[in-house]
């Protein structure tokens, strides 16, 4: 499939019956976004990349957020000259793709040569940059430490952490930015299953909303479950403010925190759809999934209804070892009501598949719009 051209898939889809006891269903149209597509296709310097969180900086500037990414040439559709370095950033200058202008960074080592645009604190392992939240008083951002662990049996790292980055003046130039890290006390680094902060972030109604995963590892298969924390607005680091929404209250007690939804990913969005008052959910199923899915609440710790598929990732189907992951919501690229711009990841078991491949460890962009089937459906 070339992602230049225009494929367009309307799928309606009927939700079942969930928590939100509804009678009549709703259907959305999903169709290829090959605006932000080609807004985000470059052929050298930052030339791919996976994670993609966006973050609203101002009314024209959106800040997106990388994990591991391609620094290099493309050539005959492939990674030539070229280094994988472990986060970047980009600003996106204008809201319209057709006419907005992308600037990416990331660090340089002493010899001059492509590195991560920020290092731990500490000097262990490496940050993939999860989400964020601009705030009055300066831009944080989720940081999730790795490092290698050297076992055969897993994917080859490991979280070792996590930390609150801290941008003092984040209306500078990003190679100016002066960024604090904090170490995030709440987390549980465990054999059995990690709990984390900073899947996605959401500011309503005077509270920053922090949500993450708490995982169950099985025979080697990772369990994951939603979870959420609150803070004041303005208070996010101060982490003795923080509370954990368990049994429908909010304790400040961590190890009472409940798991609100279950098969969800490491990387997922949580925002408000206005245009149905309605909180929406969306991940990919299982972190590794050719679907996308989405579940609905009335609040935004839920109850959440039973999850629905609505895109389905062509490129899982192109060879057996291409998977899908890192499926999430940009709030911020629409401001119509009843829309939403989703991003995912297509990746390969096989690093040089992926490498002689530019389609692939790139964000693919869709967009999804929503419409009402009629009174009392989930939308209302």
């Amino acid at each position: 499939m070339n992602y230049r051209s225009c494929f367009v898939r309307t799928v309606f889809v009927f939700l079942l019956a969930s928590l939100l006891a509804c009678t009549t269903l709703p259907a959305l149209k999903t169709e290829e976004a090959n605006d932000y597509n080609l807004l985000f296709t470059t052929e050298s310097g930052w030339t791919g990349a996976d994670g993609a969180y966006s973050i609203k900086l101002s009314n024209n500037k959106i800040l997106w957020l990388y994990g591991d990414s391609w620094i290099g040439k493309i050539l005959n559709n492939k990674h030539v000259d070229a280094v994988l370095i472990n986060n970047s950033i980009a600003i996106q200058n204008g809201e319209n793709p057709v006419h907005a202008s992308i600037n990416y960074f990331f660090g340089k080592t002493p010899e001059g040569k492509p590195e991560a645009f920020i290092k731990p604190a500490d000097g262990k392992g490496w940050f993939w940059i999860y989400h964020g939240l601009m705030a009055e008083n300066g831009l944080y951002l989720f940081l999730i430490q790795i490092d290698r662990t050297g076992d055969s049996n897993t994917a080859g790292f490991k979280i070792i952490g996590t930390w609150l980055g801290r941008v003092l003046n984040p209306t500078r130039p990003p190679d100016q930015w002066q960024i604090t890290q904090q170490k995030i006390p709440w987390e549980r680094i465990s054999e059995s299953g990690d709990i984390i902060f900073g899947s996605s972030l959401l500011a309503d109604d005077g509270f920053i909303y922090i949500y993450g995963t708490s995982e169950d590892i099985i025979q080697n298969v990772h369990h994951k479950h939603m979870i959420v924390a609150r803070v004041p607005a303005g208070s996010l680091g101060k982490f003795n403010e923080w509370r954990f929404f368990s049994n429908g209250k909010w304790v400040n007690d961590f190890s009472k925190i409940s798991r609100i939804c279950s098969n969800i990913a490491n990387e997922y969005s949580v925002s408000y759809l206005s245009a149905f008052n309605k909180y929406i959910a969306v991940y990919t199923e299982n972190s590794v999934s050719e679907s996308i899915m989405i579940r609905l609440a009335p609040e935004p710790y839920g109850p959440w209804s039973q999850p629905v598929s609505i895109y389905t990732c062509a490129e899982a189907k192109w060879d057996k070892d291409i998977f899908c992951y890192a499926a999430k919501a940009h709030p911020a690229l629409t401001s119509d009501a009843d829309e939403l711009i989703v991003t995912y990841v297509a990746n390969s078991n096989d690093f040089w598949k992926m490498a002689a491949d530019a389609r692939l460890y790139r964000p693919r962009f869709i967009r999804v719009t929503f419409t009402s089937s009629g009174p009392n459906s989930l939308w209302e």
